[in-house]
């Protein structure tokens, strides 16, 4: 039986105004549909309009024309039915991780008791057992980001949106976190849209990548993912992941060299 449609979106544009000055037309006419339990990545030079995407279908940011549907729902504003998980992780230091991750659902009306009960299994499946008392200080920047995740998967989204999430971890420590994302992932089946510079992190942990032009952001192509899950990340030393990261680079290549040659002008 074929997956229902999670996240429809229809002919989203985005135009930002500024007093005095030209608009920017961010988005044109973006239409993507994601089925429930996918995993889509969208890829672009700087600038191409990605994160705004993002926020679009967040409810953070009102589109200039088009809708966004959630479950067939049309999005006006933030809801439960989206979570986002941002580059810094945003965690409250002053709780422990128990309490970030039972941050969601407490202020939705849960008692703690019951709040308690969900965050744990989900701070298990982000491979945080053990952890339950500690404070954000005490954690390394990836264990901060695994607490994040757990703490949007608790509320029990429809989507999980994810803008460049390891962005602020060191290479080794990325590397290590897109296994780990997967791994909490394929527990949880989430339907999962994320953001990313990195085309390798792109093609390692997507169903499908979709690569959006410069500005104004539109889709170019969208590329599906047919390596074998689960996977690990010795499959980044495969023929086949290589050919797909080489295509994905080929198709941005000139946008992103002339985004860095704007920001060094």
């Amino acid at each position: 039986m074929m997956a229902a449609d999670a996240l429809s979106i229809q002919g989203i544009s985005k135009v930002f105004g500024r007093p005095g000055k030209p608009t920017v037309e961010a988005l044109r006419d973006i239409n993507l549909t994601i089925r429930e339990g996918e995993f889509v990545s969208i890829v672009g030079a700087s600038g191409s309009g990605k994160s705004t995407l993002l926020r679009i279908i967040d409810g953070l940011l009102p589109a200039s024309s088009g809708v966004v549907r959630v479950g067939g729902a049309a999005v006006n504003r933030p809801g439960a039915d989206r979570a986002m998980v941002f580059q810094q992780d945003a965690l409250l230091p002053w709780n422990t991780v128990l309490d970030n991750v039972a941050y969601g659902l407490v202020i939705g009306g849960a008692r703690k008791r019951d709040a308690h009960a969900v965050a744990q299994r989900f701070i298990e499946m982000a491979g945080l057992k053990g952890f339950e008392q500690h404070y954000p200080h005490q954690l390394s920047g990836g264990m901060r980001q695994r607490v994040n995740v757990a703490r949007a998967l608790a509320v029990d989204p429809k989507i999980l949106l994810l803008d460049e999430p390891f962005a602020a971890l060191d290479a080794q420590t990325r590397e290590i976190m897109q296994g780990e994302l997967l791994n909490i992932w394929q527990k949880s089946r989430t339907t999962v849209l994320l953001i990313t510079h990195q085309i390798d992190e792109a093609v390692f942990l997507s169903d499908r990548v979709v690569v959006f032009s410069a500005r104004p952001g539109s889709v170019r192509e969208e590329i599906p993912i047919a390596l074998p899950r689960p996977r690990a990340l010795d499959v980044k030393r495969s023929a086949e992941f290589g050919a797909l990261v080489d295509h994905i680079w080929h198709l941005i290549e000139h946008e992103v060299r002339t985004a860095v040659a704007e920001n060094l002008a």
